[in-house]
């Protein structure tokens, strides 16, 4: 009897090890491949202001690790290559640069990197891990078992498709980075995608919204904020312009 209640014992565990396995992600409060790739997807077939293109998305926890990888098209070639590490790259980046009472996208950081600017220096301070970057058969790129999932990818990126991810408890769990398309493209879709996940209860930032949206206000070559990222098309902008009405943060419960 006691030894059937060991085997019984050792299936349960299995078992919930089995769930959670299958559960991916999700079971740190981030969503699993299945759901982000859904996201993406949905959002990637919209208006978007940019060329209409194919994105990679990747998920970071709050360590840094990268826990989901994908892709919106039918195959890993169907958007840019480099896409795929520079998506891993924004994702780190709006992760290391928010704080729970305090949001950064990666496009907020584009005026403050340059010359003269107050983060000036910030996009060499933490390097992408070449070789977790590259590691692996590029046949699992974008899937379950894309090779940088579970690896601190590193890196800095200072142009929009990065944003924090904050839970309905108003905390910061992780980041996601988009890329694929222009950068303003990027970050609308990335917006879309955080909105779709259910995980934009930002705290604050540097907008006039008061969130972490990208901003529009370099004139001459100057941000009249130090946040500012430059103009990619009119309908990229009116686009994010409008997401304080269209899809506006959501307030922490």
């Amino acid at each position: 009897m006691k030894y059937g209640k060991g085997i019984f014992h050792g299936f349960a565990v299995s078992l919930i090890t089995t769930v959670l396995f299958l559960q991916g992600a999700s079971a740190n409060g981030l969503p699993s491949h299945a759901e982000l790739k859904e996201a993406l997807k949905a959002v990637v077939k919209e208006h978007n202001g940019g060329f209409g293109f194919h994105m990679w998305a990747t998920i970071v926890d709050r360590d840094g690790v990268v826990k989901a990888v994908v892709f919106s098209g039918k195959d890993r070639g169907d958007q840019w290559p480099g896409s795929r590490v520079i998506s891993a790259q924004k994702a780190n980046t709006a992760n290391a640069f928010s704080l729970p009472e305090f949001a950064l996208s990666t496009a907020n950081l584009f005026s403050a990197v340059q010359p003269g600017g107050s983060l000036f220096g910030l996009q060499e301070s933490n390097p992408v891990s070449p070789e977790i970057a590259y590691e692996g058969s590029s046949e699992k790129n974008g899937t379950e078992k894309d090779p940088m999932v579970g690896h601190k990818i590193g890196g800095v990126n200072v142009f929009g498709g990065g944003l924090a991810l904050y839970n309905s408890e108003g905390r910061v769990v992780g980041a996601l980075g988009v890329s694929g398309d222009s950068s303003c493209a990027d970050h609308n879709i990335a917006w879309k995608v955080r909105h779709r996940l259910q995980l934009d209860y930002v705290p604050a930032g540097v907008s006039p919204s008061k969130d972490d949206n990208i901003v529009y206000d370099i004139t001459n070559g100057t941000s009249a904020s130090g946040w500012g990222h430059p103009q990619c098309s009119p309908e990229a902008a009116h686009i994010a312009r409008e997401f304080p009405r269209t899809l506006p943060v959501r307030t922490k419960k």
